[in-house]
Parts: structure tokens; sequence; C-alpha cells
């Protein structure tokens, strides 16, 4: 089965999710966009939590979220159980996020990084697998409340 990212931003991120989304139909790789589709002014967590809310209930298996900072859609997808989403501004987070975290969404600040960085960073962390071993236990424990 072929593999569909879901990607969404507001209204700072929506130049990059264009060129994220043009990048991946070049790379054969569909994606489910859940907006915005415009620049103008937007809500980020209006379209950050149905990206986050997918990827929690299985729909999909990673996805991709843009804000002007990044920060914004990553602590809104952070809010559902199953997502580990990670904010990455450059080339080695984004390896790590995947190697040591097990991230499933990326988090990109469009205001922060140029367009060819950000595809760099989405290939690494769609190409990147998951290390498992030591760092298993502590994904694990990611979940864990402390009383």
């Amino acid at each position: 089965m072929k593999e569909i990212i879901p990607i969404a931003s507001d209204h700072a991120g929506y130049e990059l999710k264009e060129e994220v989304k043009k990048y991946l139909s070049s790379k054969n790789i569909e994606t489910k966009d859940f907006g915005t589709f415009s620049t103008e002014s937007v809500d980020y967590p209006d379209f950050a939590h149905q990206v986050g809310s997918a990827i929690n209930r299985g729909d999909f298996s990673r996805g991709i979220v843009i804000c002007g900072s990044g920060n914004g859609v990553q602590m809104t997808v952070n809010k559902y159980p199953n997502v580990r989403c990670a904010l990455c501004w450059n080339e080695e987070i984004a390896k790590l996020a995947r190697q040591h975290n097990d991230a499933n969404i990326i988090s990109m600040p469009a205001r922060f990084v140029p367009t060819e960085l950000a595809l760099k960073m989405v290939d690494i962390f769609l190409n990147t697998p998951f290390e498992g071993g030591r760092h298993l236990r502590r994904v694990e424990k990611i979940n864990k409340l402390l009383e």
C-alpha cells in the first residue's frame, strides 16, 4: 500500500507547505492536505489538530506540520497520545528525531528555514528508520505520566 503523508500549515507556513507538496509529488509520494489553502490569516490549531488526530487514530503513519515558528503546530499535535512530533530546524535534528525518538510528525518553522533545507529535512524524516534498542525503552516512557 502506498504511503500518504498528511500535511497542514497556517498562513505563515502555507507557501512552504506548497513547496513540500510539490517536492513529495516529484518523488511519487501522495499528500493529504488539511489546509490552510492561502496566506490569509488563520488559527493554526484548526489545521494542526486534523493531522494530529489522523496520526493518533492510525490513519497515517507519519505527517508534516508547518507554521511560522513551528512551535504552535507542534504543541497542538503533541496533545495526542500517539503523536511524537519533533520541531526540526536542521538536518541533524530531523535525523535524530527519527533515529532516537521515533517521531511520527515533523514540525518546521517556515519563517526560519529556507525551502531547500526544509525539503532536505522532509527527505531525511521520511527515509530515516527508528533505531529501536535503548531508544525504544525511552520512547515507551514518553506517555507514562508520573503521579
